[in-house]
């Protein structure tokens, strides 16, 4: 039997991002020195979204990277065809604190991945993690700075955070399969 239980709905969704943003600011003393890099698919569409308040509420706009993690990841050789796509980082990291943003937080290891193709392009000031949900289960010692919401899920539990950019609608489900 399976289920589906939704977690954050449209204007739950809109509030955390809302709050996220807030909390970015506030601990980073406004926009100065900060950008934003979104960890592909989701994480992106999250970051434009902080990218979009932050102008909203400071007049200024953030710089926003893409990033491809496929070629840090530490399975990269039981996957059968990795879809490597473009990271698109224009901007110098070195000496910048930057925001890095995803959808879930689980084992930690897509965020070390992330961490390690950064380092790779620079020397940043700081590394902070926002994202929407925090499933729990770490295998690394990877916390969030700033989670929309935490939800433990049990290992026969997903969740999928969907948005209007490639779902067509915004909601997080927790998908419980027996």
């Amino acid at each position: 039997m399976e289920g589906n239980r939704i977690l954050l709905d449209e204007k739950a969704m809109e509030r955390s991002i809302n709050r996220i943003t807030h909390e970015i600011l506030e601990k980073n003393h406004g926009a100065g020195n900060l950008s934003l890099i979104g960890i592909r698919t989701r994480g992106v569409f999250l970051a434009k979204r902080v990218q979009d308040k932050v102008r909203a509420i400071e007049n200024r706009e953030l710089s926003l990277g893409i990033l491809d993690i496929t070629m840090y990841r530490d399975d990269i050789a039981t996957l059968k065809t990795p879809q490597v796509k473009k990271t698109d980082i224009t901007f110098n990291l070195n000496d910048i604190n930057i925001v890095l943003v995803d959808d879930v937080l689980h084992t930690g290891r897509t965020t070390r991945a992330a961490i390690d193709a950064i380092m790779d392009l620079g020397r940043p000031n700081t590394i902070q993690l926002a994202v929407l949900v925090d499933r729990g289960s770490r295998q690394l010692p990877i916390q969030p700075d700033y989670t929309g919401i935490f939800h433990t899920a049990g290992p026969k539990e997903e969740i999928f955070v969907k948005l209007r950019e490639t779902d067509d609608r915004d909601e997080v489900v927790l998908t419980t399969s027996l």
